[in-house]
């Protein structure tokens, strides 16, 4: 495996292995079993059965479509586990150049966590908000493993278990006089 200085460790399991699966994987269940109707109804948790009742067009659309981009599960696995993956192989010597690219891809996301946060938090009915202990696995998934990963982007920035090579680090812009 080609050297990946800028990010390592725990940082590429979960970026690298973990996360991409997990995003992928709600586009496989969408699209295949449970299905699209299950996930719908698991969106929000009503402590209510799964009902085999029909979806109407629109509400099937929007929901795949979700699976394939958007929220984006399907296409944000595939970037942030190819593309990880070409800095890595591209820039094997250049810990600096790696380091920024690995960065602006973790600000997108971490945006998109804050974003998909409060989007979920704020969907959920009121009785609900404030009460994790009666969310499913996928509001725990859209709320609490996001916070994970915003956590966990932000620690990496801060340089926390690693050495940081970009961010962090004195400027090298040089005066004219």
């Amino acid at each position: 495996m080609t050297d990946y200085p800028a990010v390592t460790g725990f940082y590429r399991l979960l970026f690298l292995y973990l996360e991409p699966f997990s995003t992928v994987l709600p586009a496989v269940i969408i699209w295949g079993v449970p299905g699209a109707a299950w996930f719908h109804h698991e969106l929000v948790p009503d402590g209510t059965p799964p009902s085999e009742a029909f979806m109407d067009a629109r509400t099937t659309m929007a929901v795949w479509q979700l699976g394939n981009c958007k929220s984006c599960y399907f296409l944000l696995g595939l970037l942030e586990g190819l593309g990880l993956r070409a800095v890595r192989d591209a820039l094997p010597d250049n810990p600096v150049a790696q380091e920024r690219i690995a960065g602006a891809t973790f600000t997108a996301m971490a945006i998109a966590d804050v974003t998909h946060i409060i989007a979920s938090w704020l969907a959920l009915p009121a009785s609900l908000q404030y009460n994790p202990s009666a969310w499913n696995g996928t509001t725990h998934g859209n709320i609490t493993f996001v916070v994970f990963l915003l956590a966990t982007r932000l620690a990496w920035f801060a340089g926390v278990g690693r050495q940081r090579y970009y961010y962090g680090q004195p400027s090298k812009i040089s005066k004219k006089e």
